[in-house]
């Protein structure tokens, strides 16, 4: 590559200033590396994002690491909700059979929670506030990527502004979709369940007790999930719906009082009469899983290396996971953070952490939005034997919370 404009060096760059980008430039900083984070969104929208619908289930761990790292002090309280139950249904649950659900719930006088539901957008601006804060990281918002590439000695990004950037290590965390991934020639492992997610606040006069629901209907998939309460009367969830396209796109163009009617009708009114308070988000459900998870002075975290199924709402925790370890890699090594023997131990320590998780869920996934006769009674079959199943309930327990210490 060959500068066209000018010309900027950095220990290393990163390609993408979301959630898993700003936390890894955080990590990175306090290093003591000069870190450079692209992306084409403007300043202002990075500063103060929009509300995107998505609500973060994060673990103890991942909480730990915001506090440690003076994140957690920049997201008011107020709006944090405690996730005190994860109750797991398929189907309509019949009166006189309740062991249909499957529940999740921290150990008695272990936590006061399984975890904490924050919106990802106050996630996302507090890191960026707290990067900013932080004098080793540049930020070049408003700037897009045209190529890539690297060598022995050094990785290169060349801006469409015609700027050169160098450094000894590129970092790619420019989401599931990775432009770089992709004309870095790294394949993926991509799953479209040919379906589409609704992602929007509702409100309702049943009180929803800190409990997740994630429900497999016949014909859709339905979570709703506890949202702090506000200063208005009633209290708040989240709605995630996953349906066809076409009847995501039918329910987007429903005006309030019908799209209300339609939701109350399919949540069956179990917390009352819903009302839509905010905007309605949809997404597209592909998960991806990299091939590699590293190349030549190039690794990926993030969406672009595992981009998890919702069903979770744990993508984030992942993401820190990723961006940690790669972190505890560059720290153990010989002063090159894009070194090969670097990489690969990133590589490798990064794929035992996800492969197994991607498959699972992904499996899990597929069986409980298929509403075929068989798999419809093996799936609820599968609840009512998993709930009596003490070990495997405090394994997935203890993965929903995850009480490691952040490093």
């Amino acid at each position: 590559m060959s500068t066209r404009a000018s010309s900027l060096s950095y220990d290393i760059t990163i390609a993408g200033a979301g959630p898993a980008g700003l936390a890894c430039a955080l990590s990175l900083a306090e290093q003591g590396w000069r870190v450079a984070v692209i992306d084409p969104t403007p300043e202002a929208v990075l500063a103060a994002p929009s509300f995107d619908g998505r609500e973060i289930a994060l673990t103890h761990h991942s909480r730990d690491w915001l506090e440690t790292n003076g994140v957690w002090k920049l997201i008011p309280a107020h709006i944090v909700s405690p996730l005190r139950t994860a109750r797991i249904e398929s189907g309509q649950e019949a009166p006189d059979h309740p062991s249909g659900a499957l529940l999740f719930q921290a150990p008695p006088g272990s936590a006061d929670a399984l975890g904490y539901l924050v919106a990802n957008h106050l996630i996302r601006s507090a890191l960026h506030h707290a990067v900013r804060e932080q004098g080793r990281v540049t930020i070049l918002a408003g700037r897009k990527v045209s190529r890539s590439s690297g060598n022995a000695d050094r990785a290169m990004v060349l801006l469409e502004d015609g700027t050169l950037i160098e450094s000894a290590l590129l970092i790619a965390a420019d989401g599931r979709f990775s432009r770089i991934r992709q004309a870095r020639g790294i394949g993926a492992i991509v799953h479209d369940f040919g379906k589409e997610i609704m992602v929007c606040r509702m409100r309702h006069p049943q009180p929803h007790d800190g409990v997740a629901l994630q429900w497999f209907d016949k014909g859709q998939t339905i979570a709703l999930l506890p949202v702090a309460d506000d200063e208005q009367p009633g209290h708040l969830s989240s709605l995630v719906l996953t349906l066809d396209p076409d009847e995501i796109a039918r329910l987007r163009g429903l005006d309030k009082t019908a799209f209300d009617a339609e939701i109350t009708r399919r949540t069956q009114g179990r917390l009352g009469p819903m009302s839509v308070e905010s905007g309605r988000c949809t997404y597209p459900l592909k998960t991806v899983f990299a091939h590699r998870f590293q190349t030549t002075r190039l690794a990926l975290i993030g969406d672009a290396a595992v981009g998890m199924h919702p069903i979770t709402a744990h993508g984030f925790n992942l993401g820190l996971t990723g961006q940690s370890i790669l972190n505890e890699e560059i720290a153990q090594g010989d002063g090159d953070p894009g070194a090969p023997a670097v990489l690969r131990r990133f590589e490798r320590r990064h794929r035992r952490a996800t492969a197994p998780l991607f498959a699972a869920t992904n499996g899990i996934a597929t069986l409980y939005t298929h509403d075929a006769l068989p798999s419809l009674t093996l799936r609820r079959a599968g609840l009512a034997v998993a709930q009596r199943l003490t070990p495997l309930k405090s394994a997935v327990t203890g993965f929903l919370m995850d009480r490691r210490k952040a490093g």
